[in-house]
């Protein structure tokens, strides 16, 4: 089956912009776009009836659609305008889509769905990777020889998505793939004769963290031998270190394990930091 890639849209600036990041990755990919509107019926618009205001909202997407058909004729697009809550919807939606891709205007409080109480439930529960993307995005910066950055942790499986998303990101713009693992020291309590042995036999903790590395990503060199590889070690927080190479990549990719609370889902501290706080589209994914 084919999939498409999803561009979620409300009107504002950012949620055009990722529209446009959709409709390029869509054309690169050979895949066809897929618009999606989610509204809901405004009792409080008396003079306008249910039918009055789905036209009003079918013409603005529409408008949308045909700027974005007229910059991409070889797209094939299709568009949905669907009634309902906002984060069930998109999150229903992503789970027949390569992506979804939303807006988001990040660094504190932030207008439409995004990275407010609806974009964290999309986020945490969408099966499918998420990229969200800023109104200032500008195609030059994937053509201006910037990485895919992404982050690697723990064991080979426990990337496995993010670095598969991140190396057919890469292979279908001709860009390299730079993959960061960051470490830090662990507590003396965390040693044990089991991983001192393991230590011993990498010759440290920063020569183990960069074995660990070539190991997670050995298969996807395999699978994608054309795809230039950049590995980046580095002794710190894994948000601070992906922000600090944020500013020279086209696309942030992180994995995520949504944590389900009391008060609702988390996504975790290293894609909450990088998505309110890198300028860069950053793409969320899923795993295990």
């Amino acid at each position: 089956m084919t999939r498409p890639i999803t561009a979620g849209v409300d009107g504002t600036e950012e949620s055009l912009a990722a529209l446009d990041w959709a409709a390029r990755e869509a054309v690169r990919r050979g895949l066809p776009l897929r618009v999606v509107h989610v509204w809901r019926y405004a009792e409080t618009l008396a003079a306008a009836d249910r039918d009055t205001q789905h036209g009003w909202v079918a013409q603005g997407v529409s408008e949308a659609v045909r700027a974005v058909s007229g910059r991409y004729p070889e797209l094939t697009v299709g568009v949905d305008v669907l009634e309902g809550v906002a984060a069930q919807t998109l999150a229903g939606v992503a789970a027949d889509a390569e992506m979804l891709v939303l807006g988001s205007r990040g660094h504190g409080p932030v207008a439409g769905f995004l990275l407010g109480s609806v974009g964290q439930q999309v986020i945490a529960a969408a099966a499918r990777p998420v990229v969200l993307v800023r109104a200032k995005d500008e195609a030059a910066a994937e053509a201006a020889g910037r990485d895919v950055v992404v982050g690697q942790q723990g064991g080979p499986e426990d990337s496995a998505a993010a670095l598969r998303f991140a190396f057919e990101t890469a292979a279908a713009r001709g860009a390299t793939v730079r993959a960061v693992r960051a470490w830090t020291l662990p507590p003396v309590f965390a040693y044990s004769p089991g991983s001192l042995r393991l230590l011993d036999d990498a010759g440290g903790l920063e020569p183990y963290e960069r074995q660990a590395l070539d190991d997670a990503l050995r298969p996807w060199r395999e699978r994608f031998p054309g795809v230039p590889v950049a590995e980046h070690i580095e002794m710190g927080s894994a948000g601070q270190v992906l922000l600090s190479l944020a500013g020279r990549a086209q696309l942030v990719v992180v994995g995520r394990r949504a944590h389900r609370t009391a008060v609702g889902a988390r996504i975790g501290s290293v894609a909450h930091g990088v998505l309110h706080h890198a300028d860069c589209p950053v793409a969320v994914v899923p795993h295990a």
